[in-house]
């Protein structure tokens, strides 16, 4: 739906500037004069759906209707008026006159907005909705239902739930529960439903494949729900998971050509990046000298792909100790130097780990490497933890963007979800989006963390390093 909705506001946005590039000069006999026209009209565009996704007016589940997406329409106009600056001094010949770049960004406000309020609509009428049946009483399936009610723009309407009762959990707020699995054919029938999503805890209830198979029959959609919860989410149910499905998940194993390119492209930007900001790596490192004592680089033992260890490299950015100390950054505010607070706010202490791509330890995308000194813990506490050194580790990567720092055991075990999500599903686009995300963090600041909708409990909280 977000990516529809670009693809309109963009070509509305792209439409409307030929309208007035045309209005105020009415003779374009030629090709040749068109394609100047054309292609102001298209780059002005792009900035304009540049800036709107950096004001999250594509994040559809925060940005609900035309309440919540005013704001981050507003937010956007200054976004795109830094961009055309931008554009208009790298490329002179190229510059949309400000009368025109008004217009545009009039439209960049005009029509997004209706868009939203009439896709919203729309959503909720069929044949656009889909009438959702939730099969099980379990935490994956009110996980499930909470994520469902967070996107109305999915068009999906549960119509209730069918489960045996389980002692000990309430069934889901809102929905009605319909009846117990042996009768889940009748409540097929009574309520007809496009999709049955299956939410059942195995050990304890049977699956009714007979019913499920006939739906399957009537052309009715049947989902697993951790597949489902995965999609919705970005992240993995790991409570749900069978060993055997990770084990035998051909998703985990890419091919060496993607490995190839994924380290190409890691290669290329970690080079470029060490060349073009080698002034802005000297002024850092001085200003860590003349802030406090102590060196200018931080070293510690991490663990990379196939549980290797490597010495990580990142700016210094608290006072150096003598004794061993936590490893959580709620336990060393105290130690944060005055430009190690403005290293972390845009995330600057981590330009140094470029150089560990170089040396082959780190991709520029990956799971974050964690401390050496608490790998065993995190093994023995953690779901699936060995699973992430399937890959190198990265400089950024999705639990990074989507979740950000860990405290806690909880806090890792839900980044661990993430990171199996990014492990099962990446490639080069997956990469190129968390990238312009890490920047769009670094430009605004971190976005509120998403609610640990399906978490386990923690068992216990790391020790000090």
């Amino acid at each position: 739906m977000a990516v529809i909705l670009a693809l309109l506001e963009g070509s509305g946005i792209f439409v409307a500037v030929c309208a007035a590039t045309v209005w105020a000069r009415p003779v374009v006999a030629t090709w040749a004069e068109a394609a100047p026209v054309l292609c102001n009209a298209l780059l002005f565009s792009l900035c304009c759906l540049v800036a709107l996704y950096y004001a999250e007016f594509y994040d559809l589940r925060s940005a609900r209707g035309v309440a919540g997406s005013v704001p981050r329409v507003l937010r956007s106009l200054g976004f795109a008026v830094i961009l055309l600056a931008a554009l208009s001094a790298s490329f002179p010949d190229r510059r949309v006159p400000w009368t025109l770049a008004g217009w545009g960004l009039l439209s960049m406000v005009l029509l997004p907005l209706p868009l939203r309020a009439i896709s919203g609509h729309v959503m909720q009428r069929r044949p656009f909705r889909a009438r959702v049946l939730i099969v099980g009483w379990s935490p994956l399936a009110h996980s499930l239902i909470r994520e469902i009610a967070a996107r109305p723009h999915l068009g999906y309407a549960i119509v209730g739930v069918a489960a045996n009762a389980a002692p000990g959990e309430p069934p889901p707020a809102r929905y009605p529960v319909l009846g117990p699995l042996t009768h889940l054919g009748k409540i097929i029938e009574q309520v007809r439903p496009e999709r049955i999503i299956i939410a059942l805890t195995e050990r304890r209830q049977t699956l009714p494949v007979a019913d499920l198979l006939e739906s399957l029959g009537r052309r009715i959609v049947v989902e697993h729900g951790a597949e489902v919860y995965e999609r919705l989410s970005g992240k993995l149910a790991l409570e749900s998971l069978n060993p055997s499905e990770l084990i035998f998940c051909k998703s985990f194993r890419k091919s060496r050509l993607d490995l190839a390119l994924a380290r190409g492209a890691s290669l290329l930007a970690s080079t470029v990046a060490l060349v073009s900001l080698a002034p802005l790596l000297a002024l850092i490192a001085l200003a860590i000298k003349l802030d406090s004592k102590g060196p200018v680089l931080f070293v510690q033992p991490r663990v990379g792909a196939g549980g290797k260890r490597f010495t990580l490299l990142k700016f210094r950015t608290m006072r150096p100790v003598d004794q061993e100390t936590s490893l959580w950054e709620r336990d060393n505010v105290a130690r944060i130097t005055r430009v190690g607070r403005w290293l972390r706010r845009f995330r600057l202490d981590e330009l140094p780990q470029f150089l560990n791509v170089l040396r082959g330890d780190m991709n520029l995308v990956g799971p974050r490497p964690h401390p050496a000194a608490n790998l065993q813990l995190l093994i023995e506490n953690i779901p699936y933890y060995v699973l992430r050194s399937l890959v190198r580790p990265g400089v950024t990567g999705w639990a990074q963007v989507r979740y950000g720092y860990a405290n806690s055991i909880a806090e890792e075990t839900e980044k661990m979800r993430y990171d199996l999500y990014y492990i099962k599903h990446r490639s080069l686009w997956l990469d190129l989006r968390i990238v312009v995300d890490t920047v769009k963090l670094t430009l605004l600041g971190p976005r509120p963390r998403p609610a640990d909708a399906y978490r386990a409990e923690p068992r216990e909280e790391l020790r000090a390093a």
